[in-house]
């Protein structure tokens, strides 16, 4: 039942306040991970979700309804793995911050969950904005100079988002009158708001700027080169587990699913918002791998490798092909998973050696050998290097773009990919391999609970790659390919 995403968050944080503070820290991360097994269970074996293909629409007493299918089924597992990796790593926090972040990370699972399921552009607006703030405060907890900064940005440039897509909702409303997906899907696609199929020459300039809005608006949600300014800053000033939710799920859910479900159910009768997409995604593949290559702190070179990565997905989305779509809803996950190890593993490296600078690391393959070796995965897997999950989307995604005549695109793409493993493979000699640093003999493996979360995000990328071809018959099964 649709329903049940959005009530056992609710449930779970009025169980986690009841408590006093102290306790109710204690209480946090049992009660966060109860969500997350109790979320990611549903969306599997409830026939909801992806495992079995069913189609499930909840219409509600207000004008809103829920809708779970193939698409959010994966969606909703995947929210619900990354938000667990994140409890995990809020485990290094002390008592008094745990039951805030728990219940901030339950607020945020409830509003993403309703960005996943929404059927209509007001709905979806609302739950964005109920991500976003909470996503703000969750920057802002780490009350340090940079944290505040990078917590700004978001808070201004999301802001700019949220006032596009208003403006833009407002706009299509007065043609229509609906905002509904379906609604405005076939009024697109029959012509009544757009009656020749472009936007030029229908002169239809109230959709024509409603389009660009939207556009502009999930571009700057999903980070998006040039709409990225928020995103560096946010990633690496956050604290280790809101890094973690940051760049394994939220902006992925705030931007980048709504890319790819409104080019599935609301765009693909007109092609200008998806060669839009196109064009962005393809300037955000280039310039988060060269700006990645500058950088010296870890989670920078990740946070820009992941402006890099969501460009594979946006460009994919806008190529809005089935085969295309099918890459981008893999990549989507991979992406969640590969990310988020290689967040939590610098985590780690953050906790045991007191900084993420490149400069002042190497060797510590050493001293915490499975946070190194499972580096070497999580970076393998985002070059696209075979037989890795990552390799395999990578792969779909320039088919696609190969089939639909797009060579320049699939050259790109390709490209990217081994710049991409250049720079990560700089990145783990200087931090993992060589001789270890002067000053860094007395450190150890991470904690167990970081390791743990590192093994079993490591073992999915494999796994997901060892396994693809029973991935691809599900999703044929399911009608993506």
């Amino acid at each position: 039942m649709p329903l049940l995403f959005l009530i056992v968050p609710v449930v779970c944080i009025f169980i986690l306040n009841l408590p006093r503070r102290t306790t109710g820290g204690r209480l946090a991360t049992w009660v966060v991970g109860a969500a997350c097994l109790i979320q990611a269970f549903i969306a599997v074996t409830s026939g909801q979700g992806f495992w079995r293909c069913v189609d499930h629409v909840l219409t509600l007493p207000v004008p809103v309804s829920l809708k779970v299918d193939y698409i959010s089924g994966i969606i909703l597992f995947t929210i619900a793995l990354v938000a667990a990796a994140a409890n995990v790593v809020g485990l290094g926090s002390d008592l008094r911050r745990r039951q805030s972040l728990g219940s901030l990370t339950l607020i945020l699972m409830a509003g993403m969950n309703g960005v996943v399921m929404v059927d209509d552009l007001f709905s979806l607006y609302i739950f964005l904005e109920i991500t976003a703030v909470s996503s703000f405060i969750l920057i802002a907890m780490e009350k340090k100079l940079d944290a505040l900064e990078g917590a700004f940005k978001y808070l201004v440039l999301s802001g700019l988002a949220t006032a596009s897509m208003l403006a833009a909702n407002m706009l299509i409303f007065m043609r229509l009158g609906s905002l509904r997906f379906a609604d405005v899907a076939e009024a697109l696609s029959s012509g009544a708001l757009i009656t020749s199929g472009t936007l030029l020459s229908s002169g239809e300039l109230t959709v024509g700027v409603a389009l660009v809005l939207y556009v502009a608006a999930f571009c700057v949600k999903a980070g998006v080169a040039p709409f990225h300014g928020w995103l560096p800053g946010a990633y690496s000033s956050a604290s280790s587990s809101v890094s973690v939710l940051l760049a394994g799920i939220v902006t992925k859910v705030a931007g980048v699913y709504v890319v790819i479900r409104l080019e599935h159910s609301v765009f693909a009768g007109i092609a200008a918002p998806g060669r839009a997409f196109m064009i962005l995604g393809a300037f955000s593949i280039v310039i988060g791998a060269f700006a990645a290559i500058g950088q010296k702190s870890m989670k920078r070179i990740l946070a820009y490798s992941s402006i890099s990565q969501v460009g594979y997905i946006i460009l994919a989305a806008g190529l809005g092909t089935p085969l295309a779509l099918a890459g981008a809803l893999l990549h989507f996950f991979n992406h969640a998973t590969f990310k988020s190890l290689l967040f939590v593993n610098a985590a780690s490296v953050q906790e045991q050696c007191g900084s993420d600078n490149t400069e002042n690391l190497g060797g510590l393959s050493e001293k915490m050998k499975v946070t190194g070796w499972t580096s070497v995965i999580g970076f393998l897997s985002t070059a696209g290097i075979p037989p890795l999950s990552g390799f395999w989307s990578k792969l779909l995604i320039i088919m696609a773009l190969i089939a639909a005549g797009h060579w320049a695109f699939a050259a790109l793409a390709l490209l990217m990919s081994v710049v991409t493993l250049g720079y990560f493979l700089v990145l783990q000699h200087k931090v993992f391999f060589g001789r270890l640093r002067e000053g860094l003999e007395g450190i150890r493996e991470s904690r167990i609970s970081l390791i743990s979360v590192s093994l079993v995000l490591a073992v999915l990328t494999v796994a997901a790659g060892v396994l693809f071809p029973v991935v691809l018959v599900i999703m044929h099964n399911s009608g993506l390919v």
